[in-house]
């Protein structure tokens, strides 16, 4: 036997035909059961920790056909990038292993370049090479990691109260490699303007590199971003876009894409572990093709229609305050539901009412808000789900006035 296939005839019968033999797939219905787990309601929001986004039938049929197939991987990278780079409206487009990954080639493509020399040393020896890379100090995140990955040493500029010009422009220097800059809720008016930080980055011929992971939500910021004069900008795939969890993409300048490609698998540099599988590459197309087709038009009018239902089930409830609230905690705009709750009258906190709901079966995830809210994010529910977020709170109300 060899694999899940068979020879007929014994070991001395040459030339006999090789016929497939056909395990019995495992029930797909049962892993769960053998693990012990179960699916949760996620109506937090499209995060990492919860499993990024849940993919459409159309997205798992195209994974499913690339898996019955070999590829040069870096051929099917270049032929997924152009045909992604069409769509978006971009020079060029890498996948990569997600926007974290995204954020350590982008960064490893301004230092190095198409160098081989140099992308060698990556993150070796970054001392001997511009590796400085300019941040606003109040965008500071635990995303800088994935930066440093790559060799990078941070110039921060600015403070909490305010960024002045002079202080970017005293900031790029001979080593600086990049300068980075985080959308959605990392900004705010203690910041120069991206539009600002993009005139003088291009005076200065210095890279500008836009971490927007989360800022789709609208589709247009998949070519806005680049439009106004940004080099790279990262944005996950598996959120919004509905593509595979380990999925992102990195668009913009042609010839820092293909330093970001000299960089990841399957060649032999800092981006090899980052590697992508030829069913994630496919995945990401085709969820990004219905995305830019209809995708986005579906998720704005579901979450509407759910939000709208969820006001109405929850507005009556003694001791709760409920109101829709827009643009999303994601600063993407999109609606979700504000629950606050009167602790005094209802003789509870918030904190125990989201434990209750992330203790029963199923779990239940929210967004805590402020002291005495939390937040119900319509995007991430499926059919059904309104349904058991609205009985379960209430169940949970009625025990505790109980």
């Amino acid at each position: 036997m060899l694999g899940n296939s068979m020879y007929t005839g014994g070991s001395s019968q040459r030339g006999k035909q090789f016929v497939p033999r056909t395990m019995a797939a495992p029930d797909r219905h049962n892993v769960g059961e053998r693990l012990g787990i179960s699916g949760l309601v996620n109506a937090h929001s499209r995060l990492s920790r919860l499993g990024g986004s849940i993919m459409a039938p159309h997205v798992l049929e195209a994974m499913a056909w690339a898996s019955q197939y070999y590829f040069d991987m870096t051929e099917l990278q270049a032929k997924v990038g152009a045909r992604l780079a069409e769509l978006t409206r971009n020079e060029a487009v890498y996948v990569t292993s997600g926007a974290a990954a995204g954020l350590v080639l982008a960064t490893g493509a301004c230092i190095a370049g198409a160098d081989p020399a140099k992308i060698a040393r990556l993150p070796r020896l970054c001392g001997e090479l511009n590796n400085e890379v300019i941040v606003h100090r109040f965008q500071r995140n635990h995303y800088d990691n994935n930066i440093q990955t790559a060799g990078a040493r941070f110039v921060e500029i600015g403070s909490h109260r305010t960024t002045h010009l002079w202080e970017l422009e005293e900031a790029i220097g001979p080593r600086t490699a990049a300068i980075v800059y985080f959308t959605g809720p990392y900004e705010g008016p203690n910041l120069l303007p991206l539009d600002t930080i993009l005139m003088v980055a291009k005076q200065r011929c210095v890279p500008v590199i836009v971490d927007a992971a989360a800022q789709i939500p609208p589709a247009k910021n998949l070519w806005a971003f680049t439009q106004m004069g940004a080099d790279l900008v990262v944005f996950s795939g598996g959120k919004s876009l509905g593509g595979p969890q380990n999925t992102g993409l990195i668009v913009g300048r042609k010839d820092l894409i293909e330093a970001c490609a000299l960089l990841g698998s399957p060649n032999y540099a800092i981006g090899r572990p980052m590697k992508v599988g030829k069913e994630a590459m496919i995945g990401l197309l085709v969820a990004v093709e219905h995305y830019l087709d209809r995708g986005e038009t579906e998720q704005r009018e579901r979450c509407e229609a759910w939000t709208s239902s969820l006001v109405e089930e929850l507005a009556n409830l003694p001791g709760v305050h409920v109101r829709r609230r827009f643009p999303n905690a994601k600063v993407q705009p999109l609606p979700e539901v504000l629950v606050e709750f009167d602790e005094f009258r209802l003789g509870t906190t918030r904190d125990e009412i989201v434990q209750r709901l992330a203790n029963g079966v199923p779990r239940i995830e929210v967004g805590p808000y402020d002291p005495t809210g939390m937040l119900i994010n319509p995007d991430t529910l499926k059919e059904g789900d309104v349904e058991v977020i609205t009985d379960r709170l209430k169940s949970v109300l009625i025990g505790i006035s109980g």
